[in-house]
């Protein structure tokens, strides 16, 4: 196994739409699984699509850890996960903000609209076929990865720059906030 480079935002690769996965049971696409999966850990990501590390081919992995999640009984977690060839349904009118990093984008986050609920398919790394409904986290991340495969990365999706920025200056501008609102009037 090997760690992978990661394609930044401004590379080409990241806006093109994938090919199809022809063989998901391959030894080259097995060993690229199996690749992705070590890079999305050492980069400690929540996802990472074929697209970012330079192979425009329709495949992703992600982990949907418990700490992640919200309390709604769908937002399931995972450990991780390939998803190969996937087609992504949205679930209804709720779309929510959900805050969004991207390794591609290193260092910043966005406010993001997502849909609350999606049912996503696919086959997995064993070639087997599956489909999921799922909420919350899972959703959001399963639709942040999809959309790398069309060549969409999520500041096309933002309506409000103002919640765009550096990860540390948002950490530092929320904790600020809660200091005021602990402080008595």
């Amino acid at each position: 196994m090997a760690i992978l480079k990661i394609a930044r935002m401004g590379h080409p690769v990241l806006l093109q739409h994938a090919e199809a996965v022809a063989d998901p049971t391959s030894p080259e696409i097995r060993r690229l699984v199996a690749d992705m999966i070590e890079t999305m850990e050492d980069a400690n990501g929540a996802g990472l699509a074929a697209p970012q590390v330079h192979v425009s081919l329709r495949l992703f992995v992600f982990r949907a850890n418990p700490d992640r999640g919200t309390n709604d009984a769908e937002d399931t977690q995972m450990p991780n996960t390939v998803v190969i060839n996937p087609t992504v349904e949205l679930l209804g009118e709720d779309t929510r903000m959900r805050w969004e990093g991207c390794l591609s984008i290193p260092g910043l986050r966005a406010a993001v609209p997502r849909a609350w609920r999606v049912r996503y398919s696919g086959v997995d790394g064993h070639g087997e076929g599956f489909s999921r409904e799922v909420t919350g986290f899972h959703a959001g991340v399963v639709q942040h990865e999809y959309d790398h495969l069309d060549g969409i990365m999520y500041p096309m999706r933002m309506r409000d720059f103002s919640l765009f920025g550096f990860s540390e200056e948002l950490a530092r501008a929320a904790a600020q906030a809660q200091i005021q609102e602990e402080e008595p009037a």
